[in-house]
């Protein structure tokens, strides 16, 4: 299936590592022209040039860009300008927030998670649908959680941010969807990522068992019997965002294995 993103102009955020780095590099091997950021300027350097190597594809760009900042947020996009020529795929990402209960997080832990988790995509949308307005097409992919299906014990933070992301990206897809703007939200399960392994860490600490025990049980209730791959769920990102997809929007989506049991 030609899935037509050959010279599409793509944006993905925090992309140096994880599944934001999957996912520029998966839209790197299909041709487009990628913009990557985050906001360590040596680790964009190194994930620049892994994924030109691993894509054969030169047109990969990166910009420095702290997303709880509104004015790195500005420059992203015109850096996107200057070096893509405008945008046709914005892919929204950022690290988690903070772990921990409703009696363990702060007031500034709620703002910081705020923040990053929700006003970022809040302001790079905002930043991106002009250009995609003018040319009538545009593909936007939020970034969420499992926690938007079935709420993760240890977690108060992600189960209340990931669900507003849900129903912004829901409301922003039905008020632009006559302009050819498709926006989706896809939630990662257990995906083999720094991210993952941290909760892991803090699983393994506080029930005093390996990380290798925590694991195994992880692997017991999913029905694929392992964690994925990031590069299987950057396949979906770029399905979502590629001309292959007309038709899929407002849809929260979780690539899981087929762990979680909620409908």
């Amino acid at each position: 299936m030609d899935l037509g993103l050959q010279n599409k102009r793509v944006i993905v955020i925090a992309s140096s590592k994880g599944l934001g780095k999957a996912t520029a590099l998966q839209f790197a091997k299909e041709g487009a022209r990628v913009l990557i950021s985050s906001r360590n300027e040596e680790e964009l350097k190194t994930t620049l040039e892994e994924i030109k190597q691993n894509s054969g594809n030169a047109e990969i760009f990166y910009t420095v860009c702290d997303v709880t900042k509104e004015d790195d947020i500005v420059q992203l996009f015109k850096e996107a300008k200057t070096k893509l020529g405008g945008v046709d795929i914005l892919v929204n990402n950022a690290g988690g927030p903070t772990p921990g209960g409703f009696g363990q997080v702060t007031d500034q832990d709620w703002a910081n998670a705020f923040e990053k988790n929700l006003l970022s995509y809040i302001r790079t949308i905002r930043q991106a649908l002009p250009y995609m307005q003018a040319q009538k097409f545009g593909r936007i992919v939020n970034i969420s959680s499992s926690s938007t299906k079935e709420v993760l014990d240890g977690l108060i933070l992600s189960n209340t941010f990931r669900l507003g992301m849900v129903g912004l990206s829901k409301s922003i897809a039905r008020e632009y969807g006559n302009d050819n703007i498709l926006i989706n939200t896809v939630g990662p399960g257990r995906i083999q990522t720094d991210r993952v392994t941290e909760l892991d860490e803090i699983a393994a600490k506080k029930r005093d068992i390996t990380i290798e025990e925590v694991r195994d049980g992880f692997k017991q209730v999913i029905p694929m019997g392992r964690y994925g791959d990031p590069a299987e769920f950057a396949k979906v990102i770029t399905f979502l965002c590629s001309e292959a997809n007309t038709y899929m929007t407002g849809q929260s989506l979780v690539i899981d294995g087929g762990m979680l049991k909620a409908l």
